[in-house]
């Protein structure tokens, strides 16, 4: 009796998830694809895609965007000494990735919005208290107004206007979804831990789109 209670509350949550995402005709409701679109010449639509970047790791390395082409992106943006919402984005995040830790599909980025002050040696410090996992987790620092340009065209996680400049300055929640090409899937507000449970189980659902379109 107490191995059948186990294995239901075990697979309960799947089939949950399979449930919701399953109609009776074997189909499954696909995440939205977020930001502007366009029409190509020929008719196809454009998608608003994240641009090229070029950051600085917490090792020292350079982090480019074609080295992890391909790839599932879980962004966000945040600060080291920051006391509010970043320390609890952090712990949610160490839960996004203890997730798909055997994942090599999936990597986290986590961009400073402070580079004056976090420093490589800084952003090292702040990920061992993290546990991030090397080549899993990247902390991003660089020149400001490439981050905050990325923040802003890329993710799309600030409507406000800025320069990059000494008085501009974001402070956003949001975890962002981005796909294999590049595209916007999902919007989470990291401090709430129901919608980081759904950033995983959406993150499940989008890995299942991409095999669904090699059968």
């Amino acid at each position: 009796m107490k191995k059948t209670i186990l294995f239901v509350t075990l697979i309960s949550p799947i089939l949950g998830l399979l449930f919701y995402y399953t109609s009776c005709n074997n189909t499954y409701k696909r995440l939205p694809i977020m930001g502007e679109r366009s029409l190509s010449a020929n008719g196809d639509t454009l998608y608003h895609t994240l641009p090229d970047f070029a950051f600085v790791t917490h090792t020292g390395d350079t982090l480019k965007s074609a080295d992890i082409e391909g790839k599932y992106i879980v962004a966000d943006y945040f600060f080291t000494t920051c006391n509010t919402i970043c320390p609890i984005m952090s712990r949610h995040m160490e839960k996004v990735q203890s997730e798909f830790k055997d994942d090599d599909l999936v990597v986290i980025l986590s961009h400073t919005v402070d580079p004056e002050y976090d420093s490589v040696q800084v952003l090292a410090d702040y990920a061992k208290s993290h546990a991030a996992i090397t080549g899993k987790w990247f902390f991003l620092t660089g020149d400001k107004k490439e981050l905050y340009d990325q923040a802003r065209y890329g993710y799309l996680i600030s409507a406000l206007e800025g320069d990059g400049g000494e008085d501009d300055f974001i402070h956003s929640d949001k975890f962002v979804l981005i796909d294999k090409d590049r595209r916007i899937r999902g919007f989470y507000d990291g401090t709430d831990t129901k919608d980081v449970k759904r950033l995983i189980d959406e993150i499940e659902v989008l890995k299942f789109e991409y095999q669904d379109r090699l059968k």
